[in-house]
C-alpha cells in the first residue's frame, strides 16, 4: 500500500498494527519463552497488543513465563507504542540528519495531537531527550533498590525494565506472579519513582514543549497545559483523598499513617495512566473499585502514552457544565473561550469510549459468566489502555481474548480517530442540511 494514499489517522493505525504483528511473530519464536517452547499464537498476539498498546493486561506473567529475549521485545514494543511509531522514526531521522518531509511531519502531529506542523522536530526533539533523560534517571533510582536484593546485572535490568514501562504508562512488570508492585507498597523509594515517572509520560508531548519554552510562568502557558496540569492536579489529590477514606478502616486498616498516604497517591496515580498497583485490586471494596474505573475511563492527556478519554476531554466538558450552570452563553476558562467544536469533540470521544467499554463488556458476558463489577472493570481498564484487572484476564476464552484485544487496539488509536480511520474520506460534501432544534433534557 502506498502511504500516501492514506488518511494520516488510516497510516497510525496501520503502522500500530504492523508493529503488533512484527511483535507476535517474535514472540513466537521459541527463544522468546523461559521453557524454550513457542508460545500458542493468542498468548503471543494478546502479548505483543498489551505491549504496543501500552497497556499491561496479561494471558501470562511476564517475569516467569517470558525469557531475557522475550522481555526484551516486550520493552521494545513498550517503547515504541509508548511514543508512537511515527515519532520514533522522526527522532531517528533527526539523528541521522534526514529531512522531515511534510506528510511525515503532518502523520508525526497526527500522532501526538497537535496543530503545529512547523515546530515537529523540534518537539521531536525534546520527545527524544526527555525521555532518554527520565527513562535514565529513573532507572538509576530504582538501581538503588533493585541491585542490592537482585544482583548487579538483574537488577539492573529490572531497574531498566520498569523505569521503561512506567513513563511509557504500560504498567507491565516482571517481579513475578502477577504481583505488581504489593512488595513495594511501603517502598518510598520505588513507589515515588514510578509515580512520578508514570505522570511525566502520561501529561503529554505538548505539554512537555510548552513547559520547557515557558519554564515556570503559568500566564504563559498555552490553554491546553493549564487545563492539563489543573485537571491532573485536582483527579491525583481528590483520588488520592476518596482513597485513603474508602479504605481507611478496611483493606488499610492496619497500616500506618505514611504507608497508608503513599498507597492512597499511588491508588489515585496508577490507574489514569499505567496498570501497576501496590494493593491487592481484587481486594478492594465497591467503593474503590467504582473510583478506579471513573479515573481509567479519564485516562492521561492528549499526546501521551496514556489512554483514557483524556484530561482535556473531562475538562472541557467540566468548563461547559459550570458555565451552563452559570447562565453563560459561552463556555470560558482561563480567559479563553472554548470552541464549539472542541465541545462536539469531547462529547464525541466520551459517548464512543463509553459506549464502545459497555459494548465490550456485554460481549464479554455472552460467553462467560463472571460478575458484572469484573467484567465492566476489565473493559474499561481494556479500552482505557490502563492495564489493571481483577483478575479475570487469564480465565478469558478466545473469544473474550479477542474483545479485549480489539478494545486495547481502539483505545490506543483513540476511539474517535478509529472511526476516522475507517470512515474518512478526502473528499468531503460541502452540502450541509436546514437547520432545526429539538427539545434537549
Amino acid at each position: 500500500m502506498k502511504l500516501r494514499q492514506l488518511t494520516y489517522v488510516q497510516t497510525i493505525a496501520l503502522g500500530f498494527f504492523l508493529v503488533i504483528i512484527a511483535g507476535t511473530l517474535l514472540l513466537l519464536l521459541p527463544a522468546s519463552t523461559s521453557s524454550g517452547r513457542s508460545p500458542d499464537f493468542m498468548t503471543a498476539f494478546f502479548t505483543s497488543t498489551s505491549a504496543t498498546c501500552v497497556t499491561g493486561l496479561l494471558l501470562v506473567d511476564t517475569g516467569t513465563y517470558w525469557s531475557f529475549f522475550g522481555q526484551v521485545v516486550i520493552l521494545v514494543l513498550i517503547q515504541i507504542g509508548g511514543l508512537g511509531f511515527m515519532t520514533i522514526a522522526t527522532i531517528f531521522s533527526r539523528l541521522v540528519k534526514r529531512h522531515m518531509s511534510m506528510h511525515a511531519r503532518s502523520v508525526m502531529a497526527t500522532s501526538i495531537s497537535s496543530n503545529g506542523i512547523g515546530r515537529m522536530p523540534e518537539i521531536a526533539r525534546t520527545i527524544g531527550w526527555g525521555t532518554l533523560f527520565f527513562e535514565g534517571l529513573g532507572a538509576l533510582l530504582l538501581c538503588i533498590r533493585f541491585i542490592p536484593e537482585r544482583g548487579f546485572w538483574e537488577g539492573l535490568w529490572f531497574s531498566i525494565f520498569h523505569s521503561v514501562t512506567a513513563f511509557c504508562n504500560a504498567g507491565f512488570d516482571i517481579i513475578g506472579n502477577y504481583a505488581s508492585l504489593t512488595a513495594y507498597r511501603n517502598d518510598a523509594l520505588v513507589c515515588i519513582t514510578i509515580m512520578v515517572l508514570v505522570a511525566i509520560g502520561g501529561i503529554g508531548f505538548l505539554v512537555w514543549e510548552d513547559l520547557r519554552r515557558n519554564k515556570f510562568h503559568f500566564r504563559r502557558y498555552e490553554l491546553q497545559t493549564k487545563l492539563v496540569m489543573v485537571t491532573s492536579l485536582v483527579l491525583t489529590v481528590g483520588g488520592a483523598a476518596l482513597f485513603f477514606f474508602l479504605e481507611h478502616n478496611r483493606m488499610n486498616a492496619d497500616m500506618p499513617l505514611g504507608e497508608e498516604v503513599l498507597v492512597s497517591f499511588f491508588s489515585a496515580v496508577t490507574p489514569r495512566m499505567a496498570g501497576f498497583n501496590s494493593v491487592d485490586t481484587p481486594a478492594l471494596s465497591s467503593g474503590s473499585k467504582l473510583l478506579t474505573m471513573v479515573l481509567m475511563f479519564v485516562g492521561g492527556s492528549p499526546g501521551s502514552a496514556a489512554g483514557g478519554v483524556k484530561t482535556t476531554t473531562i475538562a472541557v466538558l467540566a468548563v461547559c457544565l459550570i458555565s451552563g450552570i452559570r447562565g453563560k452563553r459561552d463556555p470560558e476558562v482561563f480567559g479563553r473561550r472554548i470552541t464549539n467544536e472542541d465541545t462536539r469533540r469531547a462529547g464525541i470521544v466520551v459517548f464512543m469510549n463509553l459506549s464502545l467499554a459497555l459494548f465490550g463488556a456485554m460481549l464479554l458476558c455472552v460467553t462467560q459468566d463472571f460478575p458484572l463489577s469484573d467484567v465492566l472493570f476489565e473493559s474499561l481498564s481494556a479500552m482505557s489502555t490502563a492495564g489493571m484487572s481483577t483478575g479475570i484476564t487469564r480465565e478469558l476464552n478466545t473469544f473474550s481474548q479477542s474483545v479485549i484485544i480489539v478494545l486495547m487496539f481502539v483505545g490506543r488509536v483513540g476511539s474517535m480517530s478509529f472511526a476516522m480511520s475507517l470512515l474518512e474520506q478526502r473528499a468531503q460534501a460541502l452540502v450541509r442540511c436546514p437547520e432545526e432544534s429539538v427539545m434537549i433534557g
